[in-house]
């Protein structure tokens, strides 16, 4: 089989991936980096991003022990959604130097919606902890996939910069009418020659919770090899991309840890106090102590036809049936206590605020007063400490970006899809823009003075105030000239063409 013909077999499926016999655990691998307690954590976070809370158990009052749904608020997948919606969205752009490069690039990511994609599965990355981009060919067309932080563990070799990593498909089918699982495991592996191996590894069980026994890829996939080896590539096929800072859970782990990795216990404070508020309102709902003799149905003849009549609303329940000598005076009571909203309220707006400082945002991006809610440049300009970690954050994508490119061009020339060159890190520019921090206006403003008084140059103050780069800031100003000079019905000298150009 041709190395063209291998290669299609790999990237075809744009599919995932070990070596050993039998396994109970992905972790039990030995050549897998990740512990059971880096796995665990995971999952952990999965869980508060899907907002999946047990139900709350409690006594009633005859003492019998009941269960409810708990309430709660999801604010996991809230702060990773605003915090992603802050750092990409589908205004960013992405360019090369090269032409041929750049079409390429830019036909690839528009016809796979990247921008679209890639902001969804940011919020994923932030929630999770890390996210890893991986090209492939689909239908002759090189498309992106995106492997999520439970599906994707690094490998033994490397413990600080992932270069090798397993990437992991689970499939369910069924047989004889019941459910099997095969897990596919794809290792991504550096050779000591330097060159680029694949290695593909099936396990199949019947229990959901077990990888299971080992077995041969013909059992699911017909036309995947086991191995594949791949020479001439720079970097590995897939980018990896995690939230900024230290992983302080293992410090030995190269993965990432999620935004709110550490405040989980604030984000169970907070929907512990806001199941107690909604509970707190619904047994709150209106009560009324009635005698039991005004609840008493009373026998009505008409014609000769007996029927009961009720005192009450058969659906209703504000009112309490008590014997008579249970009542002080066989009176209405009102037994409705009051609901301590503004004290709940005021715990809950603590908790947030708690929470932004432990996510490292600045106050009042969470927090509600009642009346509004703070726009990013409010927020922003109150206090940087969103705009820093945004920054932060946008270092790391523009790097994985920009990596992600370099594998797309080399897996383009591998599968005869794109004949340019590689395009180098420093020729890739990934603009994500900020408009949601700054106010146009004023920057404006403030470069037309700076102008004005002398301090920069007009080609600098077009560049700040439009974003735009140096050799387009001299055509705006060429262009400039010229309007000029056709306003004024002026001939335009061969000195004034050689320095701002036709």
């Amino acid at each position: 089989m041709g190395i063209i013909q291998t290669i299609r077999n790999l990237f075809k499926r744009g599919q995932y991936a070990m070596t050993t016999d039998s396994l109970t655990s992905i972790t039990d691998h030995p050549k897998i980096a990740v512990t059971s307690a880096e796995y665990r954590r995971i999952n952990d976070n999965l869980r508060y991003f899907q907002s999946k809370w047990p139900k709350v158990e409690y006594l009633n009052t005859d003492g019998i022990r009941k269960h409810r749904k708990a309430n709660h608020l999801p604010i996991a997948r809230t702060a990773a959604k605003k915090i992603a919606s802050l750092v990409f969205n589908e205004q960013a752009e992405i360019k090369l130097d090269d032409d041929i490069a750049n079409k390429f690039v830019q036909k690839t990511l528009t016809n796979d919606r990247f921008n679209k994609n890639f902001e969804r599965y940011l919020e994923s990355c932030l929630a999770l902890g890390g996210l890893a981009m991986r090209p492939y060919v689909d239908n002759d067309r090189v498309r992106v996939s995106f492997v999520q932080a439970p599906v994707f563990l690094p490998l033994q070799s490397n413990t600080q910069d992932v270069s090798s990593a397993a990437i992991v498909t689970k499939t369910v089918k069924s047989e004889d009418k019941r459910n099997v699982y095969y897990t596919l495991i794809e290792f991504h592996e550096w050779a000591k020659d330097g060159k680029y191996i694949v290695t593909n590894e099936l396990y199949k069980s019947k229990d959901v919770d077990k990888v299971g026994d080992r077995v041969a890829l013909a059992e699911l996939y017909e036309d995947l090899e086991e191995t594949v080896e791949l020479d001439g590539l720079s970097r590995p096929l897939f980018t990896y991309l995690k939230p900024p800072g230290m992983n302080n859970k293992d410090i030995n782990s190269p993965l990432g840890l999620s935004i709110f990795d550490n405040a989980k216990s604030t984000i169970d404070f907070i929907n512990t106090t806001y199941d107690e508020f909604k509970w707190e309102v619904k047994m709150g709902q209106r009560r009324v102590a009635v005698p039991e003799n005004l609840t008493e149905t009373r026998m009505v003849s008409t014609d000769g036809d007996v029927r009961t009549v009720q005192r009450f609303d058969s659906e209703q329940n504000v009112y309490l049936r008590l014997s008579t000598s249970d009542m002080d005076g066989g009176q209405l009571t009102d037994l409705t206590t009051p609901i301590r909203a503004e004290d709940y309220i005021k715990t809950i707006n603590e908790g947030l605020s708690l929470f932004e400082m432990l996510l490292g945002v600045s106050a009042g991006m969470f927090t509600f007063d009642g009346q509004s809610l703070k726009t990013a440049t409010e927020v922003v300009s109150e206090n940087s400490d969103t705009y820093q970690m945004r920054n932060s954050i946008v270092s790391l994508v523009e790097q994985s970006i920009k990596e992600l490119i370099i594998s797309i061009c080399e897996i383009g020339k591998l599968y005869d899809l794109y004949h340019g060159e590689v395009p180098e890190m420093a020729n890739i520019t990934v603009n994500l823009d900020d408009g949601v921090f700054t106010d146009k206006n004023n920057e404006l403003e403030y470069y037309t003075k700076a102008l004005a008084s002398g301090l920069v140059s007009r080609e600098f103050a077009i560049q700040k105030a439009f974003g735009v780069s140096e050799e387009e800031a001299r055509k705006m100003i060429a262009d400039i000239q010229n309007e000029a000079l056709v306003a004024s019905n002026q001939v335009r000298t061969q000195e004034d063409i050689d320095i701002y150009g036709e």
